[in-house]
């Protein structure tokens, strides 16, 4: 009776341990998952008096973890277009694109997120965006909501060129504006994390 009961202790201890590592491997719904993108759309405004001109990228990359809260966006200057030719080419240098072809926001979620709730939700992050090769540390408001498609995300921001060593180009005898205002949006489908 007693060699019984002691199998039987050692068993549940065993049973219990394995099941503890099984609960404790798993993330809870949505908490793990990654969500990732190579089409996402970005866009920014600019304007000189009685001109302004939009431009726009559907080749916005970006990542969200909501195991750990990171959130990796960027972008290849180059697949921004304006509409003329001869503006991108302008913009390009403006950028130095050759030396410095990408812009990057990376960084964290420092909002509340819900991964059960199918409404859209007020968030911020706040991290490193870097642009004409120089990094300034940002907190951007947006929107996240979860979707059959994944991760809803809009966000805007505005960038002041002389923040990033940007020389603003001129028409004449007129300078583009400083700040420029930029609005992102993308789905981000869900893909392992592994």
């Amino acid at each position: 009776m007693q060699y019984g009961s002691g199998v039987t202790g050692k068993t549940g201890i065993w049973l219990l341990v394995i099941v503890g590592v099984i609960l404790l491997g798993m993330p809870e719904e949505g908490c793990g998952q990654v969500y990732f993108t190579k089409k996402g759309h970005a866009e920014f405004d600019s304007s000189v008096p009685l001109h302004t001109f939009t431009g726009r990228s559907d080749q916005l990359v970006g990542k969200i973890s909501l195991a750990d809260s990171t959130v990796d966006f960027y972008l290849d200057v180059h697949t921004i277009k304006t509409g003329i030719s001869k503006r991108d080419k302008d913009m390009l240098e403006t950028l130095e694109a050759e030396q410095h072809p990408f812009a990057e926001f990376f960084g964290k979620l420092t909002s509340p997120f819900d991964p059960d709730s199918a409404s859209p939700q007020d968030v911020t992050v706040e991290g490193d965006f870097s642009v004409h090769g120089v990094t300034n540390h940002v907190s951007i408001d947006g929107t996240l909501q979860k979707s059959e498609e994944g991760l809803e995300v809009t966000a805007s921001w505005t960038l002041n060129m002389e923040n990033h060593d940007i020389e603003p180009p001129g028409i004449l005898f007129y300078r583009v504006s400083e700040e420029i205002p930029i609005s992102i949006s993308a789905t981000l489908p869900p893909q392992s994390s592994n």
